[in-house]
């Protein structure tokens, strides 16, 4: 059952090979989520300062009745953060908020702050001085492993080039039509373990009608499909969900899609517009300075 089975990432610490993602589940119900998952298996549960649920996921790690070393908790580093010191303020209040003594991952949310995400600048400078922070925690015990989400390949290099402790990962939106296979090869031979954040396109997945006649062929739904698709390519998919019937599907994957339907999904033409979720950076929208959302054409 693939809750059990874990990936080593390339400093030993061990992680299990799918997580819960909690981004846009409300602080004051994250809580039941979290607990009615690790209820059902889930030992992986994936947040983020963005998120502003910190608080309840720790509610829900602390109160579901396992140790707390049984449990894998990733939290990342608000993108606008690109200095030392605020960084160091970032990891202490994320601490406090989830209320551990330690957590198991902490990564870089995104090379850019969000208003500036993918227009060319790649604050380098910003990055390494974040990155210094995260180092510092993970050297005094408070971080068991460190990494990155949303980064190409030059902001991996700068990080590369200046660091004392590699990234152990990246965690990137990767889904059937848009797999950045380069991005993930280049990753992969680096040790750099790949997570794959909306592994069914937000949702937007369920509307391919090529997707779909896939699924019905394995006798599987499509999110299931679309989550086998990135275990079968070594990355570690992070579905979201609050509902306990998905949950249980989520993990429901103990099959293989064929190396031609895989050359198949690989293929896919890409999602043009990914709904109300379009709003977002990640799905081509813009978030100006002061937080709002904008949208504009993929």
């Amino acid at each position: 059952m693939i809750l059990k089975e874990k990936y080593t990432l390339s400093n030993g610490v061990e992680i299990p090979k799918i997580g819960l993602g909690t981004w846009m589940i409300d602080d004051n119900k994250v809580a039941q989520a979290v607990r009615t998952a690790i209820g059902i298996g889930y030992r992986h549960i994936d947040t983020a300062q963005g998120y502003m649920n910190e608080r309840g996921v720790g509610e829900g790690i602390r109160s579901c009745g396992l140790p707390r070393e049984d449990i894998f908790v990733t939290t990342k580093l608000d993108a606008a953060i690109k200095d030392y010191d605020g960084a160091v303020a970032a990891i202490e209040s994320s601490m406090q908020k989830l209320g551990l003594d330690y957590i198991d991952l902490m990564i870089i949310h995104s090379p850019q702050p969000w208003s500036n995400f993918r227009e060319g600048d790649h604050f380098f400078e910003g990055n390494r001085e974040a990155w210094r922070a995260l180092e510092d925690a993970y050297k005094a015990g408070k971080l068991c492993a460190i990494g990155v989400s949303n980064f190409e390949q030059v902001d991996l290099n700068n990080i590369w080039e200046h660091c004392s402790v590699k990234p152990v990962v990246n965690q990137i939106l990767a889904h059937i039509s848009n797999t950045p296979l380069n991005l993930i090869e280049y990753c992969q031979n680096n040790d750099i373990l790949v997570e794959a954040y909306s592994p069914i396109a937000h949702g937007e997945m369920l509307k391919n009608k090529i997707v779909s006649a896939m699924a019905k062929h394995y006798n599987v739904s499509v999110a299931q499909l679309c989550i086998r698709y990135c275990l079968q390519l070594d990355m570690l998919p992070l579905p979201k969900t609050a509902n306990p019937e998905h949950m249980k599907a989520n993990a429901d994957v103990d099959f293989d899609i064929s190396e031609v339907d895989m050359e198949v999904l690989k293929n896919i033409d890409p999602i043009e517009n990914y709904g109300e979720s379009s709003l977002f950076p990640v799905f081509g929208g813009k978030m100006n300075a002061d937080g709002s959302l904008t949208s504009h054409d993929l």
